[in-house]
């Protein structure tokens, strides 16, 4: 074989290799804003947090490369659909209102939705207590679909937000009257600087399935039933292993405030 066909052959053999290497990759996709403690890019942009370390133990598990993929948490399961990923893993919700357009994995953490407002206010968080106050929310999330049915019809007006941190930012501009998400994002942000000088714990929403959901797991297409097997596959192994409680005990505000999958 004369040079000029041996690098024709190498070339071709590096592109059919290097395409295969590509197909092999699991792409999860991330919101694109911080969602601390759970996943946020640090100052060499490179994904941190419990969930991504998670991620990451999922991805040897499987003994995939995996690639993240951030896009607007609002466009999220569009961005799914339209396959410029492969599972969403962003403290998404397991919901039967989701699960009409996409499915999801097994749940890997569950913690209670929570409310907090200013320091010295009320911890009283029924409805009939919030009414005439401005009670904040991130966009397209359960937390938002709960204050939809149990606040906005009690006169509590319901504020959204594209992002948690600004719906934050404004509790602590004093600009909104509480917030609700996850607890332990928002211990997150009450660990903060801006979170210490303004705001305190009220504490948590009655459960309700309907809107809050059955955990979080990681958002899929309804026919990739293969990887779904396999990342399931995956988060029972670490389970069995430990892995849940080696992982979380890197982020001692989260010790004791996750539920886990059961091995």
């Amino acid at each position: 074989m004369n040079a000029k066909l041996k690098t024709a052959a190498f070339a071709a053999i590096a592109l059919f290799m290097g395409g295969a290497a590509a197909h092999a990759d699991v792409k999860f996709g991330v919101a694109a804003e911080p969602y601390p403690p759970y996943t946020s890019q640090d100052a060499s942009g490179t994904w941190v947090g419990w969930e991504a370390d998670l991620r990451d133990a999922i991805c040897k598990q499987m003994n995939e490369k995996c690639e993240w993929v951030a896009v607007a948490w609002d466009g999220i399961i569009p961005a799914l659909q339209a396959k410029k990923f492969d599972v969403i893993w962003s403290s998404m919700s397991i919901t039967e209102e989701r699960k009409k357009t996409i499915d999801f994995t097994d749940m890997y953490y569950n913690t209670p939705s929570s409310i907090i407002g200013p320091k010295g206010g009320s911890h009283d968080i029924s409805p009939e207590a919030l009414k005439g106050k401005t009670l904040a929310v991130q966009v397209s999330t359960t937390h938002e679909r709960y204050a939809q049915k149990f606040f906005a019809g009690a006169g509590v007006t319901v504020k959204t937000y594209a992002t948690q941190d600004e719906a934050n930012q404004d509790l602590a501009a004093g600009r909104v009257d509480a917030v609700q998400a996850y607890s332990t994002a928002l211990d997150a942000f009450l660990q903060s600087d801006a979170g210490k000088a303004c705001c305190e714990m009220y504490g948590n929403v009655p459960d309700d399935a309907e809107t809050l959901g059955y955990g979080v797991g990681g958002g899929i297409r309804k026919e990739d039933t293969a990887l779904k097997d396999k990342i399931n596959a995956a988060i029972k192994a670490l389970a069995a292993s430990g892995e849940f409680e080696k992982i979380t005990a890197k982020y001692p505000d989260l010790q004791g405030k996750l539920v886990f999958p059961k091995p």
